[in-house]
């Protein structure tokens, strides 16, 4: 007989779990995961921004993806590539080079041996958006995507468009977005973080 237990699991923390992807570019990703999962492989819950995990987001992140690895998920909160503590540059929202990524990372995610090849994307806005998109590319191990204030239509319901039309609020995007990409990455994680 299975007895099904709400007893919370102890969990591990990694604040800068390394993801090279296949052209050598090194993302950084938060990494929260039941104690076990090695040896009881969870599935993997995947947030994919640019919005720095060590500073941008990290009182939100520090809330949810606890909550969900305790309940026998691995968390991975990864840094877009040009952003945070990950290497790179990004050109723009959206791009094929950011869905590519996505994409490398599930599978990088999915071959993991505490995941039990099982991934879902969540997402709230810019995250929400990307997990779309992704999920139109339709990797194998995408099992799930749950995302808040996005749209699979970018030109009708996004900030940036209403209708097609191209909205002012690009300005002020634009700006924040350059200023909070370039900053660099956190110091305590990175030793090459001047010259990145």
């Amino acid at each position: 007989m299975n007895k099904r237990t709400n007893a919370l699991r102890p969990l591990t923390e990694e604040a800068d779990y390394a993801i090279t992807l296949s052209d050598g570019c090194r993302l950084s990703a938060r990494v929260w995961k039941p104690a076990n999962a090695s040896d009881e492989p969870v599935p993997v819950i995947l947030e994919y921004l640019p919005y720095r995990k060590r500073d941008g987001t990290c009182a939100r992140d520090a809330l949810t993806h606890p909550w969900f690895a305790e309940r026998g998920y691995a968390c991975v909160r990864v840094d877009m590539r040009g952003n945070g503590d990950s290497e790179g540059l990004m050109a723009d929202e959206y791009t094929a080079q950011e869905l590519s990524d996505a994409v490398e990372i599930i599978e990088w995610a999915a071959a993991q041996p505490w995941c039990n090849g099982h991934v879902g994307m969540m997402g709230i806005s810019w995250g929400g958006f990307n997990a779309l998109q992704v999920a139109a590319l339709a990797p194998d191990a995408l099992k799930a995507v749950i995302t808040l204030c996005s749209t699979v239509d970018r030109f009708a319901d996004d900030i940036h468009y209403k209708g097609g039309c191209l909205l002012n609020e690009n300005l002020g995007w634009g700006a924040t977005m350059w200023s909070y990409s370039s900053r660099a990455p956190d110091p305590a994680l990175r030793d090459n973080w001047r010259a990145m």
